[in-house]
């Protein structure tokens, strides 16, 4: 079945011109040393000569993290296998989006890679408001730069959360953990809503923390298992206290809901991620 052409204008009900006939994505590139990867339009492109993230049309079929990191490929020369997407945010105009998907990379060399850049710059956060920038990335930035650098890590309680569940925990907590373990991976990579903001979704590194019979479950791509060696809280804590990250704790447990939450964690309740599980 063929398909019309992504690379048009259009205009949303917003009564705003944009690039994409499904969309647009752009990708947020942010190396810890050298900052983020700004591209300058060329002077002949939309709203040319300004500074913004290197992206373009969504074409059919295609999902937008697949669309951010093509473009960048096409426009920096930076591969899809230099960076670790890490979470995604949309502009929803109703019949337009745009989704920018932030990405962390160590060391990828980027360079002008079409006539669509004019130039690429790495840029420290702070100095970001100050180049001439794209009026939607301009709007968009102080959302964004909250976010630069940052990634989402899950905690999840497997005793509070399988404990409960008719699959076996109190027969077989081994095999119970293992399964609950596949499912997080599966989860990793679907991702995981913000819990304070809908328009943005994570995708995590999940830590699953075991204990007693389950404590020789090990772990997989996308869920890595941490054994309690005494009581499975007191290590919860202990794995929270170790991020830097944003967290989330999966747990009904009120006591440590509370411990975690005076380090800085979020709570996600155990019938949330089930039904997060449940849906993949």
């Amino acid at each position: 079945m063929s398909h019309l052409s992504a690379s048009v204008f259009v205009r949303c009900s917003c009564g705003h011109l944009h690039w994409g006939r499904y969309g647009a994505a752009g990708l947020l590139l942010v190396d810890p040393a050298r900052g983020v990867l700004l591209q300058r339009r060329a002077w002949w492109v939309h709203h040319g000569r300004t500074w913004a993230l290197p992206g373009g049309a969504i074409e059919a079929g295609e999902t937008a993290v697949d669309a951010a990191a093509r473009e960048a490929f096409e426009e920096t020369s930076v591969p899809a296998d230099a960076f670790r997407a890490v979470s995604a945010s949309v502009v929803d105009h109703g019949d337009w989006s745009y989704t920018t998907v932030l990405a962390l990379a160590d060391g990828a060399e980027a360079r002008v890679a079409n006539t669509e850049s004019a130039e690429v710059r790495w840029v420290d956060p702070d100095d970001v408001p100050g180049y001439p920038l794209h009026r939607d990335f301009a709007a968009a930035w102080p959302h964004l730069r909250d976010r630069v650098g940052r990634e989402l890590v899950l905690v999840v309680d497997a005793a509070n959360v399988v404990g409960s569940r008719p699959d076996g925990w109190w027969r077989d907590r081994h095999g119970a953990a293992e399964r609950l373990r596949d499912q997080l991976a599966k989860l990793a990579e679907a991702g995981v809503p913000d819990p304070d903001d809908p328009a943005v979704t994570w995708w995590p590194r999940i830590i699953l923390v075991v204990e007693g019979q389950a404590k020789h479950v090990t772990g997989t791509t996308g869920a890595e298992v941490v054994a309690a060696d005494t009581d499975g809280d007191s290590k919860i804590v202990e794995v929270v206290a170790q991020q830097k990250a944003k967290v989330l704790v999966a747990t009904a447990d009120r006591e440590l809901r509370r411990r975690v939450e005076a380090l800085g964690a979020s709570i996600l309740g155990p019938g949330t991620l089930r039904t997060q599980l449940d849906a993949l």
